[in-house]
């Protein structure tokens, strides 16, 4: 069985550690995942967030692009509903100018951060003219071709190869929406890892795209032995906070829930600690459960996100992993 391996980092901050030294284990991440043979890297957007470095994806991908040779770099991804489609073309073609065939463009619907953050970036942004997110999906695919006939404003430099295209979701809306706009798939396995939901946002793709596979994104750990990996990963939680007028949104602690619920002007909120879905083992047992995927769904290539864990433990996991890839490809 033979598939891709590839990887996403959010940049996360230890604890007595600051923002310089997490973006340094990134780029260290991203060098190392090249040289290990992973296909792409990519890297997230948070806003505002006390535990996370990365709050802008263009601007790491330029340097991680300068640091690297031959790996694909690219966001996981640019949360779309904040910016000017016309914007991320301009930003994502000269990217891709600079690095020709190298460069990916994920987007995704969700804020990455909390209400003061995502009105703080939308401050100047009339809310009876801000597109929807499927006519800013049909915006950036006119922005970043060459060939739209020169009418309107041009998203200007064209790369001799364009940027990558790929949406990021778990749900059959997104399947269905990627697939009408040529978009290229990622289910969010690490974000909503339910198995009915799987199958059935697989299946919604597979159908309109005409099929196409989706990659798929799980987070993985993996360790010298399964006992640490387990201990490691076994207090990790998740927050889902639900508010009053319906929203709610996945956050990493009681206070980070409390805190969303502040911004969003709510005194009442109501929330359910979550175990995270992490894949976590040996290198030897992850591998058993992403072959399973490949076999049932027909996944071609698995981007794994890297939990917030030490810099260390993070090289050591996707060391374990390539290693154990190899005799996968062999």
């Amino acid at each position: 069985m033979t598939y891709l391996l590839s990887l996403l980092d959010k940049s996360p901050i230890e604890e007595g550690h600051s923002a310089v030294d997490a973006l340094r284990a990134t780029v260290k991440l991203a060098t190392s995942a090249e040289e290990l043979g992973y296909h792409r890297f990519w890297v997230a957007e948070h806003h505002n967030m006390s535990n996370l470095a990365s709050s802008a994806p263009e601007a790491l991908i330029a340097y991680l692009l300068a640091k690297t040779s031959k790996i694909r770099i690219g966001s996981g991804g640019v949360m779309l509903q904040h910016y000017s489609a016309y914007k991320v073309a301009e930003t994502f073609n000269l990217l891709a100018s600079l690095a020709p065939g190298r460069v990916d463009l994920g987007v995704g619907k969700a804020p990455g951060g909390f209400p003061l953050s995502t009105n703080a970036l939308q401050v100047a942004v009339d809310p009876d003219r801000k597109p929807g997110f499927a006519e800013q999906l049909a915006d950036l695919n006119t922005y970043l071709s060459a060939g739209n006939g020169g009418e309107g404003a041009l998203a200007t430099p064209f790369p001799p190869v364009a940027p990558e295209r790929y949406l990021l979701g778990a749900s059959i809306e997104s399947a269905k929406l990627a697939a009408a706009k040529g978009w290229t798939l990622v289910f969010a396995g690490h974000l909503n890892g339910d198995p009915d939901n799987l199958r059935r946002t697989f299946e919604a793709y597979e159908t309109a795209s005409g099929g196409k596979v989706p990659i798929l994104a799980l987070a993985a750990f993996a360790a010298e032995s399964e006992a640490y990996a387990r201990g490691r990963v076994g207090d990790l939680r998740i927050y889902k906070v639900f508010l009053p007028d319906g929203r709610s949104v996945n956050v990493g602690s009681e206070d980070q829930a409390a805190e969303f619920a502040r911004q969003a002007g709510f005194a009442e909120f109501r929330t359910e600690e979550k175990v995270p879905s992490v894949l976590h083992g040996t290198a030897q047992q992850i591998r058993k459960e992403l072959d399973e995927f490949h076999r049932d769904y027909g996944v071609e290539e698995f981007i794994l996100d890297t939990p917030a864990l030490s810099a260390t433990e993070r090289i050591s996991s996707i060391e374990l992993l390539a290693k154990e890839r190899l005799s996968l490809v062999a």
